[in-house]
């Protein structure tokens, strides 16, 4: 296991927020168990999003945790938290210490391959903290993971190890969009945690 270490966080964005990428924080073994863990122990529904007034299932599936039975809506669908298992309240505590920021919910993310990825967006949605800590972390296969500047257009692109952590600060999601492009050469699944903190709880 990896033990935290400040000197090795890097913010990857030029300016306008912070992204701090820690790099792996969960040593292969540690990180391999959780994979696996969270395949089969997270009640994982195929994601749903409003096109053109049309709801559209996607091959991506997902699942969202609380503290309680928050309510959050993004894509045009609303969907409500379920209990912390014993593995996603362990790994809070743990990315909690490691990130010095709270969370109170976490949507988490099943890419079965690299055929499933996340278009252009922000985290922006009403109910989460504006400027908060949004803590990304991630498990099985390694993938591209992009940001662009809302006004300049500017890429900037970092991999996500298996078992590494990324922090996202400030005024990143008012400056900068993000997205996990498709790709052909990941035939593995990966599991994307994004631990949040919802206001008025």
């Amino acid at each position: 296991m990896d033990l935290f270490n400040p000197d090795r966080v890097a913010n990857i964005l030029p300016y306008d927020g912070i992204a701090d990428y820690y790099g792996r924080v969960f040593g292969p073994t540690e990180a391999a168990a959780y994979l696996e863990r969270l395949l089969r122990g997270v009640e994982w529904r195929y994601d749903e999003v409003v096109l053109f007034g049309r709801k559209i299932q996607t091959k991506r599936m997902v699942a969202w945790y609380g503290d309680s039975s928050y309510g959050y809506t993004y894509s045009g669908v609303t969907r409500q938290a379920l209990e912390w298992t014993e593995d996603l309240r362990a790994l809070k505590t743990r990315v909690e210490k490691e990130s010095g920021a709270t969370y109170n919910s976490c949507l988490l993310n099943l890419y079965h391959n690299g055929d499933e990825g996340v278009s252009w967006h922000s985290d922006d949605e009403k109910e989460l903290q504006q400027d908060g800590a949004i803590a990304s972390v991630s498990f099985g296969a390694e993938r591209k993971f992009q940001f662009k500047h809302k006004t300049n257009g500017q890429l900037v692109e970092v991999l996500l190890e298996p078992g590494s952590l990324l922090v996202m600060r400030a005024e990143c999601q008012r400056c900068w969009l993000h997205a996990l492009p498709k790709t052909k050469k990941v035939n593995r699944p990966r599991v994307n945690l994004t631990f949040r903190k919802i206001t008025g709880a």
